[in-house]
């Protein structure tokens, strides 16, 4: 049997349509002239295509839940940053310029704090 469909929501008070796949992925639509599409095996959220077999969750939410907040930043953006500021690793603790290698960093400058991902 092959069901094939397409449905266009509204939900108010809401601005995004979430999903959750069963590897913790989670992926916020959002509602705007959203348009779902059900075949046999995928669903389709505007531009997002989902295997009904990996999806574990679909809920509304108020904000986009695959942001994390981490700015993607290379090594040699990293060390031209403000001069002030400082960098610590996710262990809370303070790290030079120069030690700074891939992975992850919390940034404190005078204006602000941000997550960091050095390249």
């Amino acid at each position: 049997m092959l069901l094939a469909g397409t449905l266009s929501l509204k939900a108010d008070g809401y601005a995004y349509l979430t999903f959750e796949t069963a590897d913790g992925k989670k992926v916020s639509v959002p509602l705007t002239s959203l348009t779902l599409s059900l075949s046999a095996s995928e669903l389709t959220a505007g531009a997002q295509v989902f295997a009904l077999s990996s999806l574990t969750k679909m809920y509304f939410s108020v904000s986009d839940e695959t942001v994390t907040g981490i700015t993607s930043l290379s090594a040699e953006a990293a060390a031209e940053s403000d001069e002030s500021a400082e960098f610590y690793d996710l262990r809370g603790q303070r790290v030079s310029r120069e030690q700074m290698r891939r992975g992850i960093y919390i940034v404190k400058s005078k204006n602000k704090t941000a997550k960091i991902f050095v390249k």
